[in-house]
């Protein structure tokens, strides 16, 4: 297999992550793939029309993209490790699409800055996409880190991966101040062996 993939991009990181906790980093040859929404670069637009990436060419030629549905597909290819059966398939999925979406607003933010002239920008946007991720961040510090703190799962996966996207794009916004129970946690889960070996080269 093939996977189209940044070494900055965090949802690239998560296939990258459950690759390695799954035994299956061997098995896909990476390809770096990079680009921008005015200009797709090396992305791969003849296997994702979306020109996004993660994107992975399976054995028989299909591509299969979007970072969700790669890793429930790596997943079961797996045996079902990283996603577990109803009912806490409910919370993982919805985890998992809970930092999703803080990824979207983050990565949003970052395009705002670097592709839009700067007498175009608009702060109140910007402002509002960042609402969205602290309103995520509320959320995880005051129902979420139960299940956090559970058996290994992909929403966790997933949670790690945006916060130190957080870290790594957004560190003057200091997501931390005011949620002591998700900082404690995410101190753990970023020391695990394949969130380190996964993290993204110096901004």
């Amino acid at each position: 297999m093939q996977l189209f993939h940044s070494p900055t991009t965090p949802f690239g990181r998560k296939v990258m992550v459950l690759l390695l906790e799954t035994g299956q980093a061997g098995d896909v040859e990476v390809i770096t793939a990079s680009g921008t929404p005015t200009d797709p670069g090396s992305m791969p637009v003849d296997r994702n029309p979306l020109g996004k990436i993660p994107a992975l060419v399976l054995d028989d030629g299909q591509a299969i993209y979007d970072s969700r549905v790669i890793c429930r597909y790596l997943d079961a290819r797996a045996g079902g490790r990283l996603y577990p059966e109803p009912p806490r398939l409910w919370q993982t999925l919805t985890l998992e699409a809970t930092a999703d979406g803080m990824l979207d607003a983050a990565i949003l933010m970052v395009y705002e800055a670097r592709i839009r002239p700067e007498e175009k920008r608009h702060e109140p946007w910007v402002e509002g996409q960042w609402g969205k991720v602290a309103r995520a961040l509320d959320a995880l510090e005051a129902r979420w880190l139960d299940h956090l703190n559970g058996p290994l799962d992909m929403g966790q996966v997933a949670v790690g991966c945006a916060l130190s996207y957080l870290d790594f794009r957004h560190v003057a916004r200091n997501w931390r101040s005011g949620r002591p129970g998700l900082a404690a946690w995410y101190q753990g889960f970023s020391a695990r062996e394949n969130m380190r070996l996964t993290e993204p080269p110096a901004a």
